[in-house]
């Protein structure tokens, strides 16, 4: 019997997840949760074989969560609407065993976890098209200055922090700008982050 978790912050959607894997006959619906760290508490309590995640929930994220679970020997399978290739290069280094989109037939998410469990990863073949083209175009200083920008430094912090002039910080920012395509600081770090660029 494959036991599961699932983890999702929409109920009703939670309730049918757990509904439909429970009618299969080699599955188990062991725990539901509606955040990421319920879900991790869960899978301690249970030792479940499989934890099926959705990436955007209330207190931590899929994907903070599926990072703590890496090497706890239960398998995540990412499930979202979300077919971004930041989040999707994410969910690689955290060593999820599949990264499914909600709009695939439901059948597939039962044979998608037998599969996992016999070994095999499965990824939505629409993310793997553009996972190896997007690299991110940012130099290593102009990531340590839009590191800074996030966590809320000025133009003159940022300078004296790097020990550089307030006018390199400027040319760093607007070159962070055009190489985001973004308009303002805000922006290229909600970009930055979409992306999952930040570490």
């Amino acid at each position: 019997m494959i036991r599961i978790v699932i983890a999702e912050d929409q109920r009703m959607m939670l309730g049918a997840l757990g509904s439909l894997l429970n009618l299969e006959d080699d599955m188990e619906v062991v725990g539901k949760a509606c955040n990421g760290e319920k879900a991790i508490a869960l899978v301690h309590q249970y030792q479940p074989d499989v934890c099926i995640m959705d990436i955007e929930m209330p207190v931590k994220s899929g994907l903070d969560a599926a990072e703590e679970l890496k090497g706890l020997g239960c398998k995540v399978i990412i499930l979202t609407t979300f077919a971004r290739s930041g989040y999707f290069q994410r969910a690689l280094k955290a060593g999820v065993s599949g990264y499914l989109l909600k709009d695939s037939p439901s059948e597939e998410l039962a044979s998608s976890i037998r599969s996992v469990m016999a070994g095999r990863r499965i990824y939505a073949p629409e993310l793997m098209d553009d996972v190896y083209s997007e690299e991110n175009p940012l130099t290593e200083r102009e990531k340590e200055v839009l590191i800074l920008i996030a966590d809320g430094k000025n133009t003159k912090e940022i300078a004296d922090q790097l020990f550089i002039k307030t006018g390199t910080v400027r040319n760093y920012i607007s070159a962070i700008l055009d190489k985001l395509e973004v308009q303002n600081r805000i922006e290229a770090i909600t970009r930055f982050k979409e992306k999952g660029w930040f570490k």
